[in-house]
């Protein structure tokens, strides 16, 4: 449902020019979502839409410049270079051990990276669950990263 209602504020905020949260909460509502003003605000801000200036001098909400361009991914993808530690399979599951704080960081890469057999992610503080769909795909997925970034079985 997140993911979807996401989308949906993506793309209202494509076609229209929306000022304010209680706006967006509206056009959520008139699509079929119905959110409250934390879920929305939580929603803006993990999307990191930013408020720009429109040609009648109001301002909308958008996204920011460096995710239209495509920087955005490659940002995550050094997150996730910077931040790994240790890569491990524990049968279906793969644990990814970060840096303190950067668990989130390295899950939202691999969910932006589209793996396939990739379930989903959760994070902690410096440790990262993937969920694979089974077993071979947890050892593939480890296979591949492990000589990627210099990562052994500790």
């Amino acid at each position: 449902m997140k993911s979807s209602r996401q989308e949906k504020i993506l793309e209202i905020i494509s076609k229209r020019e929306i000022e304010t949260q209680n706006q967006l909460i509206e056009a959520l509502r008139a699509e079929g979502y119905n959110s409250t003003q934390a879920t929305v605000s939580r929603d803006i801000r993990e999307l990191r839409l930013v408020k720009e200036l429109t040609e009648s001098g109001g301002y909308k909400y958008a996204l920011p410049p460096d995710s239209a361009s495509g920087d955005y991914g490659m940002k995550l993808k050094t997150i996730f270079n910077e931040s790994v530690r240790e890569i491990r399979q524990a049968q279906n599951l793969v644990v990814i051990k970060t840096l303190p704080g950067l668990a989130n960081g390295a899950c939202a890469a691999l969910d932006a990276m589209e793996i396939a057999g990739l379930v989903g992610t959760l994070a902690g503080d410096d440790t990262a669950f993937l969920a694979m769909t089974d077993s071979e795909a947890a050892k593939k997925f480890c296979e591949e990263l492990a000589p990627r970034y210099n990562l052994g079985k500790r």
